[in-house]
């Protein structure tokens, strides 16, 4: 077997996938049981039940696989016991690497998160070097990746294979949950975006976020991380971008950061009441109050990170959305 891939199920897992047999790679997924696998159709893979705290299903997982892709993750920025996720996502971690290096694959891809990295001060773009702390993570989700990443560390040290590449925030089809991004896209769409806040992402085509990861295990030195992302963008542009594309108004009005953080405390508190997600969780407010800037050039020039224009990236997104019926109101 060429390739495993953990949470091939998810956005940036299945876009992989594809990548991967578009590749002429055989590949193994692995996803837990009675989960959602729509991102999936279509595809030619060995799905394996299994789950990353369970440690034989792991071992069933990594047998005779030569790349291991680990891209599952519980990426929520909300949840009602935020011990689950550092469960998932630092123990499970622990868990895959170590059964992976036992069964000898040759190269490891740990999937972080740009959310691990280091922001400037002075509002220059982060790189692999920008330093930080779990001091500075904000939120149960950010913290547990930083923590991961620490763990894939750990592994490279006593000479495992490890890569570890940090997407940014990636955009495209096959976005089936949809994610706090794709979201964001859809509710623009249909006429709820009214305001919006000071913030930017640091935009990335998932493809290319996909192709990056294969790159990584090809080009990739064990102990690096490679952030993989493209333009960086301000949230206002992202809505100008879609406005152009699909003739949907973008917000006129800029949302203060008080208002923001009052109306997420707000729906915090219902959520501990009735154990559903806010609609706007308040770890998403606090990361706003930065801009998520980052720089790819790393990738770029060592591994040869395809860079997609955002364009593209925000109009196939329309596209899949549109097609697969997401929106409630109609658009041409």
């Amino acid at each position: 077997m060429d390739a495993l891939v953990t949470g091939g199920t998810g956005f940036v897992g299945a876009n992989l996938v594809r990548e991967l047999i578009a590749g002429g790679h055989t590949v193994r997924v692995l996803a837990r049981p009675g989960g959602d696998r729509r991102a999936l159709e279509g595809c030619r893979v060995e799905l394996l039940d299994g789950d990353l705290l369970d440690a034989a299903s792991l071992r069933r997982a990594v047998a005779g696989v030569r790349h291991v892709y680990h891209a599952a993750a519980d990426y929520r920025l909300w949840a009602p016991d935020p011990r689950v996720l550092y469960r998932a996502n630092v123990d499970g971690t622990r868990h895959l690497l170590e059964a992976a290096t036992e069964a000898g694959a040759e190269r490891i891809v740990y999937t972080s998160t740009v959310g691990a990295v280091g922001i400037p001060k002075d509002g220059t773009p982060g790189d692999e070097t920008t330093p930080v702390s779990l001091a500075d993570m904000v939120g149960a989700y950010k913290a547990s990746k930083f923590l991961a990443e620490r763990v894939a560390d750990e592994w490279a040290a006593r000479g495992a294979p490890v890569v570890i590449v940090n997407p940014s925030a990636p955009i495209g089809p096959w976005d089936v949950k949809p994610t706090p991004t794709g979201q964001m896209i859809v509710d623009f769409l249909d006429g709820r975006m009214i305001g919006s806040v000071d913030t930017g992402l640091n935009v990335v085509h998932v493809r290319d976020v996909a192709r990056g990861h294969i790159l990584a295990a090809q080009k990739g030195r064990a102990g690096e991380r490679y952030i993989l992302g493209h333009e960086n963008l301000s949230l206002l542009e992202i809505f100008r971008m879609l406005s152009t594309l699909t003739g949907v108004p973008a917000p006129r009005f800029r949302v203060p950061y008080a208002v923001a953080w009052t109306a997420a405390a707000a729906m915090e508190g219902v959520a501990r009441v009735t154990r559903r997600p806010p609609r706007v969780p308040l770890t998403a407010v606090r990361m706003a109050r930065k801009r998520m800037f980052f720089s790819a050039d790393k990738a770029v020039r060592d591994l040869g990170l395809p860079q997609t224009p955002a364009e593209t990236a925000l109009a196939d997104a329309v596209a899949w959305f549109t097609a697969r019926g997401y929106l409630r109101a109609r658009r041409p």
